[in-house]
């Protein structure tokens, strides 16, 4: 009830669908947790390694405020994992483009730092957004990255793009390392020996996955 309360005391009380949008994903972190379940379904321990300056509690609330939305569900994976996972609804997954294009209009902000930390969420979606911008010039190449104890698929297929969560059966290549430091070599064009990376296989597949791909103009000031 306290927190129907917080929830309702911060309602724009304004009949447009955008002022409604705000209502449901407007609060502190809310936006970011619905970010990092468009790959699937997380933990709650996943969500606050990825999220490090989100409290315990505050990540409570917003976990119950979404559910409570209608946009995210939680639910028990079968044995032998067991354990409870939030994961977004179909109406919650809707809200990817708003995450993407929202992304795209920001990082073209003079004052977006793009050395700050970054999850490996982040790091999938940002080629997500920035697809467009490079399709066409990317060849087709198989890439699994390593963070931590989870893999990613990043792949161009018939000039499509695949990013999501889970190895890849025969990549090309394979990297591990702080999603930061692959989006500084991807879109910094930072080389590799001056990031901390390990890469193994065809390391020229990689480098010509990486070569369209570039920081957006900044908005004049």
């Amino acid at each position: 009830m306290k927190l129907e309360k917080i929830t309702k005391s911060r309602h724009y009380d304004d009949a447009c669908a955008t002022a409604h949008g705000l209502d449901l994903l407007g609060e502190r972190w809310a936006l970011l947790v619905v970010r990092e379940l468009m790959l699937g379904p997380r933990r709650f321990g996943d969500l606050r390694a990825s999220l490090p300056g989100l409290s315990a509690n505050v990540l409570t609330q917003r976990l119950e405020g979404l559910e409570s939305a209608g946009v995210l569900r939680r639910r028990k994976l079968p044995p032998p994992a067991s354990v409870q996972v939030y994961e977004l609804t179909e109406w919650g997954l809707e809200a990817e483009p708003i995450v993407l294009s929202f992304g795209r209009w920001a990082t073209r902000s003079p004052a977006h730092d793009p050395t700050l930390p970054l999850s490996a969420v982040a790091l999938m979606l940002s080629f997500r957004a920035k697809w467009g911008d490079v399709a066409g010039r990317v060849p087709d190449v198989s890439l699994g990255y390593h963070h931590g104890d989870e893999v990613y698929t990043v792949a161009v297929k018939g000039g499509r793009l695949i990013t999501e969560r889970g190895a890849p059966e025969a990549p090309d290549a394979e990297l591990a390392g702080d999603p930061a430091a692959v989006a500084g070599y991807i879109y910094a064009k930072v080389p590799l020996d001056q990031l901390p990376l390990t890469v193994t296989g065809d390391h020229e597949a990689l480098a010509r996955f990486a070569a369209p791909w570039e920081m957006a103009a900044k908005a004049p000031g």
